[in-house]
């Protein structure tokens, strides 16, 4: 049966769409999960069967994360990665993950995707690379639609142990030929191909210091054969050009144009140390990145010419990054420190509140190579999310409430709607009760560093 919702009385609706309006007293009309209108609210219908009232509330698009791994939220803080950069962080944690299982991978998940929603996200990437015991990207899957998250499964994988080479331990990598089977059968079992999908696949090795270069483009070809998405992390810091440099005798840039990792339906994690001609590659070919300010702060990666590269034509959306090299997946938060820290590197210009905005939003959904999300337009998917404006933390900024959410600090949502359907209503979730998987989560945190020494027990 037909169902209608409708957003009105905002005190200002970002619209993001072709001209960038910003609609005083906007609303938004529904049908099912798709827009059908957008305007001032005395011209859009006064009734629906669920109406929200927005009286001095932000609406705007729902933000996209284009870089995640959800698992890591249970390995926030382990003190013996606290302080070293990307190398040195891997190597303390990849003995800790080498205990998880599919119940802490499906609940992880649903802890990460919890925090996300409630601040602003309502599509998002994960990015599970690593398999160990009885682990499979079903379970994030599971726990996504449980949850209510429009969301791109990435099947990673690391192939390459130290043995041969590669950074991870030999017990937490697979075989190529078990990688590359199991990846079709997800793409066969869940992939969505179709306009407002709440589920896609990506074929996603995890980075040129862990996979192979047969499996980098055996993955291509499989990726391009069933019509999806590529995925991997690539000049993320110093020691991964010089990784590439020694390895590959090609820069990141080079090496991804070689494994055939370019175009539209690509997009690489970092970048921050991407060259000029890297840039001009990446933007020639529409080659994404997703920009994770405050996971390359954390592990001293440096500053990502994100400017220059926008300049340059390639799509930049925002990720969080896993929980462990971030701590935080507040989507609105990671908005504010892409603005700051392009501030830091390129001066107090070089990003605005609302570009950080747009990236977090139609460049999310650019780097996703989706065209149905990003923007609150007719026709686009119902992705909606709503913030008050009257708490503390925006008291004088009402001037300009929309830069205000970037300038300010960052808010939780009031009102989120995923594919028309409401999940945060007045600030709560509504697809789980959030206590309790903070409870399970807590334990199974605790069990898993128990398990590596990491904890000692009570």
């Amino acid at each position: 049966m037909t169902k209608t919702l409708l957003i009105h009385n905002a005190r200002v609706l970002v619209t993001m769409d072709d001209t960038r309006r910003e609609i005083a007293e906007g609303a938004v009309f529904v049908r099912d999960n798709v827009i059908e209108q957008v305007g001032p609210s005395a011209e859009l219908p006064q009734t629906a069967d669920t109406v929200i009232d927005a009286a001095g509330q932000v609406v705007m698009p729902g933000l996209v994360n284009t870089h995640h791994h959800m698992y890591q939220s249970l390995t926030r803080v382990i003190p013996a990665a606290q302080d070293g950069e990307l190398f040195n962080w891997l190597t303390n944690l990849y003995p800790i993950w080498a205990n998880l299982d599919s119940e802490m991978v499906r609940v992880s998940t649903l802890t990460a995707m919890s925090e996300l929603i409630l601040s602003g996200c309502t599509t998002s990437s994960d990015h599970l690379y690593i398999y160990p015991n009885d682990c499979r990207l079903d379970d994030s899957i599971e726990a996504a639609r449980q949850i209510g998250m429009r969301f791109h499964a990435a099947r990673g994988s690391m192939s390459v142990g130290q043995s041969k080479g590669g950074l991870p331990p030999d017990r937490v990598v697979e075989e190529e030929g078990a990688i590359l089977k199991d990846t079709q059968r997800l793409i066969e079992t869940y992939h969505d191909a179709g306009r407002h999908a709440m589920q896609r696949i990506v074929v996603a090795p995890c980075s040129p210091f862990s996979v192979s270069r047969e499996l980098m483009k055996e993955s291509a070809a499989l990726a391009r054969s069933f019509g999806v998405s590529l995925h991997t992390h690539l000049a993320e810091n110093a020691n991964d050009i010089a990784y590439s440099r020694e390895k590959f005798n090609m820069t990141p840039a080079e090496y991804a144009e070689d494994c055939g990792w370019v175009g539209h339906d690509v997009w690489h994690a970092h970048c921050v140390q991407l060259d000029d001609a890297g840039i001009d590659l990446f933007g020639r070919t529409g080659t994404g990145v997703a920009h994770c300010p405050c996971s390359n702060m954390r592990l001293a990666s440096g500053i990502a010419p994100v400017g220059r590269m926008r300049a340059a034509g390639v799509p930049v959306g925002l990720g969080v990054d896993g929980c462990a090299s971030n701590d935080a997946g507040h989507m609105l938060g990671e908005a504010r420190q892409a603005m700051l820290l392009a501030r830091v590197g390129f001066g107090p210009d070089a990003m605005t509140a609302r570009e950080a905005l747009e990236i977090a939003t139609l460049g999310g959904a650019r780097v996703l190579n989706r065209d149905d999300i990003g923007a609150l337009k007719p026709g686009m998917s119902a992705d909606i999310v709503a913030f008050r404006m009257d708490g503390i933390g925006f008291a004088g900024a009402l001037h300009d409430p929309v830069a205000a959410l970037v300038f300010c600090t960052p808010a939780n949502v009031w009102t989120s709607i995923i594919n028309g359907k409401v999940v945060v209503k007045d600030g709560q979730l509504q697809t789980v009760d959030l206590p309790l998987v903070i409870e399970r989560h807590n334990a199974l945190a605790g069990k898993l560093a128990l398990a590596t020494g990491t904890r000692k027990a009570a």
